[in-house]
């Protein structure tokens, strides 16, 4: 599961400016967004980071305890 689409939108974050704020491409945060690509332990804490949040509010494994419906 994956929610860094919702976090960024919620923040008024393109794609571009998310990216850059974490030194990645555009089209890194784009493939992260549609679960083509998933990121390494630290392009989610810098992307956690930069959102202010935590990295289980932006990727949780399928029936994780942390998973919201």
């Amino acid at each position: 599961v994956n929610r860094l689409r919702e976090q960024r939108k919620a923040r008024g974050l393109t794609q571009a400016q998310l990216a850059a704020a974490v030194l990645v491409s555009r089209k890194t945060i784009n493939t992260i967004e549609n679960g083509v690509f998933v990121p390494s332990t630290t392009l989610a804490l810098r992307l956690a980071g930069e959102l202010g949040c935590k990295v289980e509010e932006l990727f949780q494994l399928p029936g994780s305890v942390f998973e919201k419906n």
